[in-house]
């Protein structure tokens, strides 16, 4: 086919030769020990563009050899997944991979909740959006999710210069495999695409920088670059929001914006909001998600506004840690076995439990702790408005245990 595009015409048809994704692909790991092992489950694979989606999924049923059947969930009709189904009947089981899977309307969900229920259809899902916040939760439930990695460029370089032997007489310097997967930010189907563009641009088929620069012209990554740039930004961008710094945290999410890595500025705001604020002020988890909604519905460039303002926002408000500071230590007593028996009175039998709304301000005294813990402490407060109001609650509670005792 004269026309396709190189990144298709190299699709492996094999996990070794995916380039990337090393936590599920290679020796030992989950996907090629699903192959090695001769089975594949309903799972739902995302990521960003690029980064190897469709790949996996067409390495995995090739290599398994088994029937397998490809649909867009905007492109292919509610028909065409009819007929898939109707596949089933005659073949059994099919392997039946969904593009866009989050877009995936209401008449294609109920066709396919029952034949994957009694397991005549096994979904492989592909998707750039987050599963948790996109995809109908009756799907997610039934599917492995697995997230898939924006490439480094060292893993780009190595994808660049295998493809360059399927390009005849190409000659690419070093600088311009190192050029490409700079610009290319993680996505290697970028990447082919540029390489492809450039050696038929020129007459000798020599591809250099500056052939590359009149292709691309846009800036170089807003990421370092050093392979873990990508973390590197996010990780400066939550620190920045910790320091109450607003002018390094626009920054970085300028950065993070430039890249066009919405679904990462989302999580991340979601984690400060519980992980640095907290306490301080509760509401904010609220706010961010609010937030993530109205970006979610604008979209680039208008959703750098709420952006701005939410993380400005984050910057200045009051900060506390209290709260994963009292997971943690609950979390470090179950690890290291300090469990205790549930104390009789609030077990399921529940003999001799005093119902708090009963008596006078909704509070009785009782021991809720196992015996082993009773005078456990995970939460401590720290000052601020909230948390003083917290201390307040947790102080006159115990007062009332004191005369108790």
């Amino acid at each position: 086919m004269i026309n396709e595009p190189l990144a298709n015409a190299l699709r492996p048809t094999k996990l070794k030769d995916v380039i990337g994704q090393t936590h599920l692909i290679g020796d030992d790991k989950v996907l090629t020990n699903m192959v090695k092992n001769k089975k594949i489950f309903s799972m739902i694979l995302y990521g960003p563009p690029g980064t190897g989606k469709t790949s996996i999924a067409n390495a995995m049923v090739n290599e398994l050899n088994i029937k397998h059947r490809f649909l867009n969930a905007v492109i292919n009709n509610k028909k065409d997944f009819e007929i898939v189904f109707e596949e089933t009947k005659i073949y059994g089981n099919i392997v039946l991979v969904v593009d866009e899977i989050h877009r995936l309307n209401k008449d294609k969900q109920d066709l396919l909740l029952p034949l994957l229920e009694n397991g005549l259809i096994t979904l492989i899902g592909l998707t750039t959006s987050n599963p948790y916040h996109k995809i109908n939760p009756a799907i997610r439930s039934r599917c492995q999710i697995f997230e898939l990695l924006p490439l480094s460029k060292s893993e780009i370089e190595i994808g660049i210069l295998k493809a360059s032997k399927s390009l005849k007489g190409i000659k690419i310097d070093d600088d311009a495999v190192k050029l490409i997967a700079s610009m290319s930010n993680g996505d290697f189907r970028f990447a082919l695409n540029l390489l492809e563009v450039a050696y038929y641009s020129t007459s000798n088929k020599k591809v250099t920088t500056d052939i590359i620069k009149v292709i691309n012209s846009k800036a170089s990554n807003p990421m370092d670059e050093d392979e873990a740039g990508h973390y590197d930004v996010l990780s400066a961008f939550q620190k920045s929001i910790r320091g109450s710094d607003c002018n390094a945290a626009l920054h970085y999410l300028a950065r993070l914006i430039s890249s066009g890595d919405l679904d990462s500025i989302y999580r991340r705001m979601s984690v400060i909001a519980y992980e640095d604020i907290g306490l301080a002020n509760p509401l904010m988890g609220v706010k961010v998600s609010a937030c993530i909604d109205v970006c979610e519905r604008l979209g680039l460039p208008e959703a750098r506004i709420p952006l701005s303002t939410m993380v400005i926002d984050l910057c200045l408000a009051p900060k506390s840690n209290s709260a994963v500071k009292a997971i943690d230590l609950a979390l470090e007593d179950i690890e290291k076995g300090n469990i205790g028996k549930v104390p009789p009175h609030i077990n399921a039998q529940a003999f001799g439990y005093k119902y708090p709304h009963n008596y006078p301000n909704n509070y009785v005294v009782q021991q809720y702790l196992p015996d082993e813990l009773k005078n456990r402490v995970y939460y401590k407060p720290k000052k601020n408005k909230y948390e003083n109001m917290l201390s307040t609650t947790l102080n006159n509670i115990e007062k009332l245990k004191e005369k108790e005792r």
